[in-house]
């Protein structure tokens, strides 16, 4: 038996690792083992919860309004002592947050091999997305397998002169979560009007702190306004730097729904039901899509090029007046809407945890 060390530390990691972390459960050669960092730990513990997946070793590392110098270092002191204590044979990280930067540089320093869930996403701006681009980069050059979610992606990695034996393009795990999910029968449990088109909105990006958000938040209160037999939708995300500024603006505005943070099922039954998302989300470039759904990602740049390129994304930043150009045009646009509705899936076909448990399979056999 090989002890593989998965580790989780915010809700996206959560759900796209948990068909890895399931897949090797049902292996015969591998002893799984699940930590949670808890990096966001009231949204880690409900995807967790939905997937059946209990963590072995919990870090409780969040604190409130956490500086990024004070999380890293916290998080590399935990993990050490856990590396020392479990002598792992394989370390499996996914994504692009402090969590998984700092897993990988502690396995670096034990000389444990890291596998990379989602390698090879870049937008080539080192400080955009902040501190997420950086991570990737880091953990990159840290990790030995590179399980890289498109030919795009693994491009980006031989670009940056790692080995070709070394990547393997699987697909994005989070489209087999998606697909696992999407067929069965789920409820949103948030009162919507059915008589009205649903727009959901997800937006929490560090990034976007500040003005950029504020200008996105007036943009929503111009269009709920402007189109009041449209209902929107935004679970709010905790941190306050989204959550004061959007009740605010949004607080009060009549077919405006807000609510704290669904759980993983009915935030894809809301994804289902949503006539078009607003996002600055990378997941959900990744799943809208492959429900059909149009997407409009309030950045100016992104590591997910190929829903961009298939033309069922579109990046329109945080500008007040382009957001409202782009959003009215999918509302009262046939011709433009369907254009985006296509049902495009560049990001796999819900079999990536699998290639990724073979891959390792045979490493270790």
């Amino acid at each position: 038996m090989k002890k593989i060390l998965c580790i989780v530390g915010t809700r996206p990691e959560a759900i796209k690792m948990a068909p890895v972390i399931l897949a090797l459960k049902k292996t015969h050669w591998a002893d799984v083992r699940v930590l949670a960092t808890a990096q966001h730990r009231q949204m880690l513990d409900q995807v967790l919860n939905y997937f059946d997946i209990k963590a072995d070793i919990d870090l409780d590392i969040m604190r409130p309004n956490q500086a990024l110098t004070t999380l890293t270092a916290r998080l590399l002191l935990k993990l050490d002592g856990v590396l020392v204590g479990e002598k792992p044979d394989a370390v499996i990280v996914q994504g692009d947050t402090t969590t998984v930067m700092s897993a990988a540089l502690a396995a670096f320093y034990h000389q444990i091999p890291v596998g990379h869930v989602e390698a090879g996403l870049r937008t080539g701006d080192i400080r955009n997305p902040f501190p997420e681009e950086a991570n990737r980069v880091i953990t990159g050059k840290l990790a030995q397998w590179h399980f890289a979610p498109t030919e795009e992606a693994r491009q980006n990695l031989l670009k940056e002169h790692l080995p070709n034996q070394d990547i393997i393009v699987t697909g994005n795990t989070v489209i087999d979560a998606l697909l696992m999910t999407a067929s069965m029968d789920l409820e949103l449990g948030v009162e919507c009007d059915p008589e009205k088109r649903l727009v959901l909105v997800t937006l929490h990006r560090r990034e976007n702190f500040g003005e950029p958000f504020r200008s996105i938040c007036k943009a929503l209160q111009r269009l709920a306004l402007d189109n009041p037999t449209v209902q929107f939708l935004y679970p709010v995300h905790p941190n306050p730097n989204v959550k004061d500024v959007a009740y605010e603006f949004l607080g009060s505005v009549s077919n405006f729904i807000l609510c704290d943070p669904l759980d993983y099922a009915p935030f894809v039954a809301a994804m289902k039901e949503a006539y078009m998302i607003l996002t600055d989300s990378g997941g959900v470039q990744e799943e809208a899509p492959a429900l059909a759904k149009p997407v409009l990602v309030f950045r100016e740049e992104t590591e997910r090029p190929e829903a961009v390129a298939e033309g069922v994304v579109k990046l329109v930043g945080s500008n007040y007046e382009r957001i409202i150009k782009e959003v009215q045009l999918l509302l009262d646009d046939a011709g433009a809407y369907r254009k985006m509705a296509r049902g495009v899936s560049p990001y796999g076909d819900g079999e990536a945890a699998d290639r990724i448990v073979r891959t390792l399979q045979k490493y270790f056999s």
